[in-house]
């Protein structure tokens, strides 16, 4: 069965329709952005977070190139370029928003024709999928048979994708997954699609994952990153950092899941880490959970550096946090 969130952008005669996931899985309702601009505040409104702006960004660029068809080409590339920068400002952590403006963008310039922008967007789609076919396969390899995983936040299709592929070697999972404030993106999303999935799967607040692990239960911490540097550093959901180093405490594995480190991210500092309103951390689902008159804190994401991290997983297999220059192997810059 296909999981409803691995399907949550689609691109249609109106605008691009987002499952908001902000309500999921109590409702299921869609938010129909006619505009890129619509796009942009979707995201940026966290309407979809994780692989879904990769998505949208690749369907709000056509939704551009729509409105550009009858321009001069050179006019036309311009204006989709400056689109492309308003799209990638929107979540500026997550390098997978420029790989998709790419990937459109390329489909154009070879063309020279803005209408090919479609064509870019289902390339990108059909690539996100594959890669993270691969990646997922990957990871279940570095499974036990019988595994407990604890997870953080919500890894989409890289999570998806390696209990389908975990499933098919006959390996039985189980899970934990923190809740991940202020959004809850793990209580809501993972919990609800591994459930959907058919695995065993326990639900944590954000504090008790240290405890967990040192249970002695979990088999290994499995998280998604936003984006890895070249010298190994993950940076991901804000809470991966502490999993990590108490994982790393109780001889636990930490496998880190991304296509690809980021050849632009020689190190941590070449990352700008986004910081949301604080009010966000004062709230949860819309209520709020502290008084007013106190100051909220809320780094969307932190850095783990690589002594805590066993391994970065990728579309091409994996590699020891010291060693992702191998995954460049042969490729020319």
């Amino acid at each position: 069965m296909q999981p409803v969130l691995a399907d949550s952008v689609k691109l249609t005669d109106d605008g691009v329709l987002i499952l908001d996931r902000r309500e999921f899985p109590f409702e299921r309702t869609w938010v129909l952005c006619r505009t890129v601009e619509d796009v942009a505040r979707a995201i940026e409104d966290m309407v979809t977070q994780s692989s879904g702006p990769y998505f949208a960004v690749l369907y709000g660029m056509v939704l551009k190139a729509r409105t550009l068809e009858d321009k001069p080409f050179a006019q036309a590339r311009a204006e989709l370029a400056r689109t492309a920068q308003l799209l990638e400002n929107t979540r500026r952590t997550n390098n997978a928003l420029r790989k998709a403006t790419k990937i459109v963008l390329d489909a154009v310039d070879e063309a020279q024709d803005v209408r090919s922008a479609l064509q870019g967007a289902h390339n990108g789609d059909a690539v996100y999928r594959a890669k993270s076919q691969a990646l997922g396969e990957h990871t279940a390899n570095l499974l036990p048979d019988e595994a407990t995983v604890l997870t953080h936040c919500w890894a989409d299709l890289y999570l998806t994708e390696t209990v389908r592929a975990a499933q098919q070697q006959g390996k039985k999972l189980r899970f934990f997954c923190t809740e991940t404030r202020p959004y809850l993106q793990g209580a809501r999303l993972t919990a609800e699609t591994l459930i959907e999935m058919g695995v065993d799967t326990t639900l944590i607040t954000d504090g008790m994952g240290a405890a967990v692990l040192q249970s002695g239960e979990v088999d290994a911490l499995v998280t998604a990153a936003d984006r890895v540097t070249m010298d190994g550093h993950v940076v991901n959901k804000v809470g991966t950092l502490g999993l990590a180093v108490a994982a790393h405490a109780f001889g636990v594995p930490f496998h880190a899941l991304v296509q690809a480190p980021d050849r632009q991210a020689p190190t941590a500092a070449d990352v700008p880490i986004e910081h949301r309103d604080g009010a966000e951390v004062l709230q949860v689902l819309g209520r709020p959970s502290a008084t007013p008159r106190v100051k909220g804190l809320y780094p969307a994401f932190d850095v783990t550096p690589p002594r805590f991290v066993t391994d970065v997983v990728t579309d091409r297999g994996v590699f020891g946090a010291g060693e992702l220059d191998k995954y460049y192997e042969g490729e020319q810059r």
